[in-house]
């Protein structure tokens, strides 16, 4: 006898596929979730990891900027240093300058001008003064031209009062202080060399005195005979 299936067969194969649909969906969604706990775990080891090198880092830079501002605080204090060493070897270099100056005023000021005013500013002099004629400062700005202390000279005025005195013109210098050149020696150039002194042990020795002679007293002359006197003076005679 032949069987016959009088079942809803396709509405139990439909249950069927939606069972397994909705499981396997099941399954996808839990591997899902689990890969993103996964990595979201992963994500944030590592972001932790990131944090405490970040703030490893910024506990070094913090350390490297205090050490920067030490640095440049010894930084501050080397400039501040270096000014004040620049200003005492500009102080030890121009201690002498001004002995040397006035030592170069006197030797090119001429006989007929007189100086009334001097002012110096840095590097440049200004000299205010009277003379007897317009030659005269003429004569005395090319003396200054030639020192070695002071350079190029600027007649900045010049005037004649009118007046009864024997320097009825005055004048106004402008004068740029210089230092002369030095030789390879050190000493300025021009200068005349003066040979150093001899030392005591390499002087040549002066000559000894010489020691007395010893002179051998003259033997007395011995008398002549009366006959030989007699003779002789026979013969003078």
């Amino acid at each position: 006898m032949a069987h016959v299936n009088l079942l809803p067969w396709r509405v139990e194969r439909r249950k069927l596929r939606e069972r397994e649909f909705f499981g396997q969906l099941g399954a996808a969604f839990v591997a899902g979730l689990a890969f993103v706990l996964l990595w979201a775990f992963w994500m944030g080891a590592r972001i932790d990891n990131q944090n405490d090198r970040n703030a490893l880092l910024q506990g070094e830079i913090k350390q490297l900027d205090v050490k920067i501002d030490k640095i440049k605080e010894l930084d501050k204090v080397r400039d501040q240093l270096l000014a004040r060493k620049q200003i005492i070897e500009q102080l030890q270099a121009d201690r002498s300058q001004m002995v040397h100056l006035f030592d170069e005023l006197v030797k090119t000021i001429p006989s007929s001008v007189r100086l009334t005013a001097m002012k110096q500013a840095g590097d440049t002099m200004s000299l205010d003064g009277v003379a007897q004629s317009n030659a005269s400062v003429a004569e005395y700005m090319r003396n200054i031209e030639a020192s070695q202390w002071m350079g190029h000279v600027d007649l900045r005025s010049t005037i004649n009062s009118h007046d009864a005195s024997r320097m009825p013109y005055k004048f106004s210098l402008s004068v740029k202080l210089g230092k002369p050149k030095t030789d390879d020696n050190g000493a300025p150039a021009g200068a005349s060399t003066v040979a150093a002194p001899a030392h005591a042990g390499s002087a040549a020795p002066a000559a000894l005195p010489s020691a007395p002679v010893m002179t051998k007293p003259a033997a007395p002359a011995k008398p002549e005979s009366a006959p030989v006197a007699a003779a002789k003076g026979g013969a003078k005679a």
